[in-house]
């Protein structure tokens, strides 16, 4: 089995967990933007049946005070005002709530997004197979490692990437460090789908 130096391997540990954090914290992100999106729209219900409710009431005051006598049409004028100035602050509330509803699309967008990328094809470079499950190499921690069952083996993969490109250059720097058998392979839904071209 090829050596490789604990600085190196150190290096290695310290990108995936950098890489594990970020994801983390976007994920956190998501899940505080979801709760927020939910509170919203329960308050946007509320707020627009106060709103309905002070309408109707609004139209009520306003019919019942025009039929009164010419001595209380200046209290109703009063009346009127301040309830112009209320229609005003909820119409302002409402402007405010359209804009944070509209960030929190673009955040729920972001979260659907990344459970498709869930979905696709991921390259990953595999390091050594083993024939019993025994064998513990990395933390379960480390969300860029890959241990998976391949029939009638049990293959130990680094790194989690996007493009074929960008695992080819990753496992070069393997090659580099002494795993001349690693291999780029491609895996969906958790399991390998096929041994990719190394170059």
């Amino acid at each position: 089995m090829p050596f490789i130096e604990e600085s190196d391997l150190l290096d290695l540990h310290k990108d995936l967990d950098k890489a594990q954090i970020i994801n983390e914290r976007l994920l956190d992100q998501i899940k505080f933007k979801n709760k927020d999106l939910k509170k919203i729209r329960l308050q946007r219900n509320i707020l627009l049946g106060f709103t309905a409710l002070f309408v109707v009431g609004t139209l009520a005051i306003t019919s019942f005070t025009a039929g009164l006598s010419s001595k209380n049409s200046f209290e109703n004028q009063n009346n009127l005002l301040v309830s112009i100035d209320s229609l005003d602050v909820i119409k302002a509330r409402i402007d405010n709530l359209k804009e944070q509803n509209e960030e929190l699309s673009l955040v729920k967008e972001f979260y659907l997004a990344k459970a498709f990328l869930d979905k696709e094809k991921i390259y990953s470079v595999q390091v050594k197979s083993f024939v019993d499950n025994n064998v513990t190499l990395a933390s379960e921690a480390l969300t860029n490692t890959l241990f998976v069952k391949t029939n009638p083996f049990y293959a130990y993969s680094l790194g989690n990437f996007e493009t074929l490109n960008e695992a080819q250059t990753f496992r070069k720097q393997l090659v580099n460090m002494g795993f001349k058998d690693a291999f780029v392979a491609s895996y969906q839904d958790g399991k390998r789908v096929k041994i990719e071209d190394p170059y």
